[in-house]
Formats: C-alpha cells, structure tokens, sequence
C-alpha cells in the first residue's frame, strides 16, 4: 500500500507540470497587446509597461516565463494583477466560498441521486423507476441558469422560504439552493448511473447466494450489493467535485457568491492572465487528489482489489 501511494504521489508531478504548462501556454500565448484596456482609454505608461514586462518576463520565451511563475508558485506566491491586486487574496476570499458550495452540491447530488438509483435499481419498471427516469432526463436537459432562476423565483421570490442571494457571510443554508441548482445535472446522472450499477449486480451470483443463506435484505443490499455496486457512483463523484468548482460561473452570478467562478469570468474579460492560470492551477489540484482519493476508496469498496 505504502509502495502503490508514493508511485502514485510521484505519477502526479509530471501530470501536474505537464497541465499547468499546457493552461499556461493557452493563456499568455494568445497574441494581442497584454497591456491594452489596462489603463483606460489612454496608453499605459511606459514605467508601467516596462515594470509589468520585467516582472512577468514578458519579453522572454514562454519556458522563460512559465519557469518563473512555478518558482514564486512553489513558495506561496500566485503574483499579482495587473492593477497590483494580491492573487493570494483573490484565492483567499472566493476559494472557500466556491469550495462550500460545490460540497454543498456534491452532498446533495450524492444523498438524493444515490437514493433514487439504488430504491429503482431494486424494483425497475415500477411507478417509482418511470418517474425518476423522467425527472433525471428533464434535469439533464434543462439548463443549469434555466433551472437556477426558476427555483429563485418560486423558493425566494414568490414563497419566500429560500433567500432570493446569498449574503457575504455564505453559510451552508444559504447555499442549500444554489447547491442543489449546481448538482442537478450530476445529481441526474448518479441516478441513473447507480441504478444500472444496482440492477445489473443484483443479478450476481454472489447476492443470490446471500439471500440463499437466508441473510436478511437489509444487510445483503447495504453489505454485498451497495459495495459492489458504488465503484462507478465514488469514481463520477471524486471527478465531479472539480468540475462542480470550476463550472460554477452561472450558479455564483445568480446568487450573488463571491466564488472562483466569478473571478475568472472577471479575469477572462479583463485579460488577467496570471489570476485565470493561478485559479484553474489550484482546480488542477483538486482533481488530481480527488483521483488519487478515489483510486484509495476502490480497496475499501471492493475487496478483490489489493494494491501491491
């Protein structure tokens, strides 16, 4: 296990260079003047373009510059904005907000997209089945700021027992709705997706000779059927709490939370280069633990699976 963990933290380095390289590339190889727009309607002063050049070495190749901006990352520091906005607070201050609220959604997509798959991968073909197969294709259809400003009207403006934005305080009731509006899509998926998983392992050998031993129901779907079945479901949720931080742009902009998702809208309009790359760079992060999270979980799910 000890052996598999340090292969596995050391497979990482080159994933993460090799990505953020790529995300670094994307961004500060766009061509374009970097420093138009940035002082107004009047040209920047040459001392600024100068000072801004130097310090993003923006004169040098782009191995020149992604070098520098690895070694100031590495001891802390994400650089500044253009207009000399620390990027460390920028991170501070949307990073938990963001990460809250895709909990929040990945909680909510977990409980009731895994509940509703395993009760109709048991009993298929039922009113039940039909009905969540319904809603899950509607959810998916549906838009997420459709979805998001319809549970806005009805919850916080004509019934008024959800708040219509989030305060700047963002505690976990707050983000009840606007989680549930980001998890709906995923939250349609693990349904579905856990029914499948559900009604095609019933069918195994293994639970017919549990319930063969006269185990009772209870304990062959929470023991044998559950855990055999949840490999797929964990390895779509481990995934999904990246995509959910990073694809929240729409559900912050119509609840009003200072997230990520707001400042990198903020940052592509305003050509801020080093706040995109130090924001999708953490992202990057995330889901590279998360997978390394999920690969860990397999043993305990499934017994057959050993690490050597």
């Amino acid at each position: 296990m000890g052996r598999y963990l340090l292969r596995r933290l050391l497979q990482l380095i080159p994933v993460f260079i090799g990505t953020t390289f790529f995300i670094f590339v994307l961004v500060w190889a766009v061509p374009g003047d970097p420093f138009a727009g940035k002082c107004g309607d009047r040209r920047c002063p040459d001392a600024y373009v100068d000072f801004m050049t130097d310090k993003y070495k923006l004169d040098q190749n782009i191995f020149v510059q992604y070098g520098s901006y690895m070694k100031n990352l590495l001891q802390g520091d994400f650089g500044e904005t253009f207009g000399g906005r620390s990027i460390n607070e920028i991170v501070v201050n949307a990073y938990p907000n963001t990460l809250k609220l895709a909990l929040v959604a990945l909680a909510v997509e977990a409980l009731i997209g895994l509940t509703a798959g395993v009760l109709t991968g048991l009993k298929r073909n039922g009113f039940l089945d039909n009905l969540v197969l319904v809603s899950t294709l509607f959810l998916i259809a549906l838009p997420t700021f459709v979805t998001g400003f319809v549970l806005q009207w009805l919850l916080g403006v004509k019934w008024g027992i959800a708040p219509v934005t989030v305060s700047s305080d963002v505690s976990f009731t707050e983000l009840l709705v606007p989680g549930f509006v980001l998890g709906s899509t995923s939250m349609a998926y693990i349904a579905r997706l856990a029914r499948t998983s559900i009604a095609e392992n019933r069918r195994g050998d293994y639970v017919r000779t549990a319930i063969a031993k006269g185990l009772p129901m209870r304990r062959v779907v929470g023991v044998h059927l559950l855990r055999n079945s949840m490999i797929p479901v964990i390895t779509f949720l481990g995934t999904d709490l990246g995509a959910l931080m990073g694809g929240s742009v729409v559900t912050e902009g119509i609840f009003n939370i200072n997230g990520i998702g707001r400042e990198v809208f903020r940052a592509i309009i305003t050509k801020e280069g080093a706040t995109v790359v130090s924001i999708v760079v953490i992202l990057v992060l995330v889901y590279l633990l998360m997978n390394l999270l999920i690969d860990l979980l397999y043993a305990a799910l499934d017994p057959r699976i050993r690490y050597e």
